[in-house]
């Protein structure tokens, strides 16, 4: 996945943890889909779930809760069935937390700034 470039990808994903972890939602797509583009494999279905999941809160950000509950949706069954994949991200506890948040959204639950995803490094 990673060739010598080890250091500017590890720049590259904890620049984008910062800005998805700070809620810049539009930023943080942004610098995932850069990450995107230089990977393959599972990491790239990880790293495109995690895009959808940032596109999500942009829309629940803007009132779109149908947007925002599809790419939820998406982005997490990309993500669930790959959470043993080395990023250094704590991809199990993410899930659950996506599950979560995905349920409220589905009933239509109040939300509250603990409902943000957040990705916690390993």
């Amino acid at each position: 996945m990673i060739d010598d470039n080890t250091k500017s990808f590890k720049d590259s994903l904890f620049n984008a943890l910062n800005l998805f972890n700070n809620h810049k939602w539009y930023e943080a797509h942004d610098a995932f889909e850069e990450i995107w583009n230089c990977v393959d494999g599972d990491e790239r279905q990880v790293i495109q779930g995690i895009l959808q999941v940032s596109v999500s809160q942009f829309h629940l950000s803007k009132g779109n809760l149908n947007g925002a509950t599809i790419l939820l949706g998406e982005g997490l069954g990309r993500i669930k069935t790959r959470t043993k994949i080395n990023l250094g991200i704590d991809l199990e506890s993410f899930c659950l937390c996506l599950e979560d948040l995905l349920r409220k959204l589905q009933y239509r639950e109040s939300l509250n700034d603990n409902d943000k995803p957040f990705l916690k490094l390993l």
